[in-house]
């Protein structure tokens, strides 16, 4: 007979880790499987200085950080990628590419991804100027000049909060109206640092080592223009890996699944930590904090049901 695990975390991020750990100080029996690198999307951030204890250091670094921490507890990271979760029953099933699991309890961890533009330069840029996270790195432009790409309402609190800290910056948005709510726009209108420019997209994001410029088309006109920046932070939304339960536990229209405090779903026994959960921020520190929110509750629902 196969053995049962207490738990199964798929996914190797902050929420991941921050999971494994707690899970090897209350010794519970558990596998953490991760079908790319440890670290999530923080290993392509160049430089984090918003987390406490570490005043700056590189997504990389932060995250082997986080790994050689789990390794001194022991926890095994499992190189294999999950190809279908069950989560019906008291024992829940994961199939990997190398084998199969079962457990009591399960941690989702498996984050988001980010929507990308598609411009040329965009990859080669990616945490060298090209961000797609203001809160995260606005601070790195301070007095820079800095464009945001997008129409919504994560778009204009970006383009806001770098107001405060940028000399300028544009925002660029490929219709002629916004997609915020008008209290975002009304504040965003009154900001004189903030320039706006409409029915336009960025075709090429431009430099040597780092973001230097950006081409920008009208698509009305097709006029073209050249815009010198440091920075480029691109907020045309993100989507939840939540593939593997997303036709099994409660979610939202956008597939980011519903949990209540304790990041339990609507299955009994499945946990959701990190950014594929509903949340207002999504950052390293919310994410750890989610990875031990559901360890404890793994831990008080394998008490409750024997």
């Amino acid at each position: 007979m196969k053995n049962v695990l207490d738990l199964i975390i798929i996914g190797a991020g902050p929420a991941g880790i921050a999971a494994a750990i707690y899970a090897s100080r209350a010794k519970l029996s558990f596998v953490i499987l991760e079908k790319a690198f440890t670290g999530g999307q923080i290993v392509n951030t160049y430089e984090i200085e918003n987390y406490p204890g570490i005043k700056a250091t590189s997504g990389f670094e932060l995250s082997n950080m986080f790994r050689e921490h789990a390794e001194t507890l022991e926890v095994e990271f499992l190189s294999e990628e999950v190809s279908e979760v069950i989560t019906e029953g008291p024992i829940k099933k994961v199939i990997t590419n190398d084998g199969s699991y079962e457990a009591r309890t399960i941690i989702m961890a498996t984050g988001a991804s980010w929507k990308k533009l598609g411009a040329k330069g965009e990859d080669k840029f990616s945490g060298m100027g090209v961000s797609y996270c203001a809160t995260c790195d606005g601070a790195f432009y301070r007095d820079k000049v800095t464009a945001v790409v997008g129409g919504g309402d994560v778009a204009v609190e970006d383009a806001i909060y770098l107001s405060r800290l940028c000399k300028k910056v544009y925002l660029i948005h490929r219709r002629d109206e916004l997609r915020a709510v008008k209290v975002l726009q009304e504040h965003l209108f009154k900001i004189e640092n903030i320039e706006i420019i409409w029915d336009s997209e960025v075709d090429e994001i431009i430099g040597e080592e780092t973001v230097e410029k950006i081409h920008v088309s009208n698509r009305l006109t097709d006029e073209k223009q050249l815009i010198e920046v440091s920075g480029v932070f691109i907020a045309v939304g993100s989507d939840p890996n939540s593939g593997l339960v997303i036709n099994q536990v409660e979610t939202d229209q956008k597939g980011w699944i519903k949990t209540n405090e304790d990041c339990a779903t609507s299955v009994p026994g499945v946990f959701a930590a990190g950014d594929l959960r509903v949340k207002s921020l999504r950052q390293v520190i919310t994410a750890a904090s989610d990875g031990a929110i559901s360890v404890y509750a793994a831990e008080r629902y394998l008490v409750t049901n024997g």
